[in-house]
């Protein structure tokens, strides 16, 4: 029985970040956008060769960080001393200096530090995957993140500074961020440390606004820095063996492509269920 083919979209941000070679490569305003943009695959001709990755063992020291962070967080959300304090004197001083602050570009800004990693493959500069990989190792990061901080927030019920609603710990945006930032820094520490480092940089962008928006606490924030950067870090453990796993079941009947169709840049991962 012909086995189905299932299609998986992975969209990973508008085209700001290609850099101006690529963008008058991209169809014009006028121009139609059905066809996908094709570049060359790797050395067996395919997107995705069912290479294994080398498996990584646990290491404590990695995660001392986001553990500190996300342990921040929850004292800050009981404690009724000093921490407490804290969130509400930044609050308060952001919110006179700036009462009338609204943007909404934290809603993109979170995704910048991925896009980048998909504009540099694209760019030529090639990161620690291919685009399979490297786009399996988001999607299993942003399924632990999105996981993780919805059923803390459904416990905590933490109020937001402006009372809209009771899912305030963490913040969520600030861990998509930081779980970016760490996958931009894990695909190109070793061979570009100053690209890989400049996705922190935005995510701290990106917290910071959540709180001159009054939507986060300084702690939701900080545990939010926490959940990101740990998500990532457990999906670089485990996806190795997932692989592994899958290689030997389904070998190579996988493909990748990027394509560009309306404005939007994005990954199409196609293949046999």
């Amino acid at each position: 029985m012909k086995r189905t083919f299932g299609t998986l979209l992975l969209m990973v941000s508008m085209v700001a970040t290609l850099p101006a070679q690529e963008l008058s490569a991209l169809p014009s305003m006028g121009q139609k956008t059905d066809s996908l943009i094709k570049l060359p695959g790797d050395s067996t001709g395919r997107w995705y060769a069912g290479n294994d990755i080398p498996k990584k063992k646990f290491n404590t020291k990695a995660f001392i960080i986001p553990a500190i962070f996300i342990g921040y967080g929850f004292a800050a959300v009981y404690d009724h001393g000093a921490l407490k304090q804290l969130d509400l004197s930044t609050k308060d001083e952001l919110q006179e200096d700036h009462p009338r602050f609204a943007a909404h570009v934290d809603d993109y800004l979170q995704l910048a530090p991925a896009a980048a990693v998909y504009a540099l493959n694209l760019s030529g500069v090639k990161g620690k995957h291919n685009l399979f990989d490297a786009s399996m190792l988001y999607l299993t990061s942003s399924v632990i993140m999105g996981a993780s901080t919805h059923f803390v927030k459904q416990g905590v019920g933490r109020m937001r500074p402006d009372l809209s609603g009771i899912n305030s710990f963490p913040s969520g945006h600030t861990a998509s961020a930081f779980m970016a930032a760490e996958f931009l820094h894990q695909e190109y520490k070793d061979a570009n440390p100053w690209i890989s480092y400049a996705g922190y940089f935005v995510a701290t962008a990106t917290g910071t606004l959540r709180m001159y928006n009054n939507k986060h606490w300084f702690s939701d924030v900080v545990a939010g820095a926490g959940f990101g950067i740990a998500s990532t870090k457990i999906a670089y453990l485990i996806y190795p063996y997932m692989k592994g796993i899958f290689n030997k079941k389904n070998p190579g009947r996988f493909s990748l492509m990027p394509f560009y169709q309306s404005g939007t840049m994005g990954v199409m991962l196609s293949g046999k269920l």
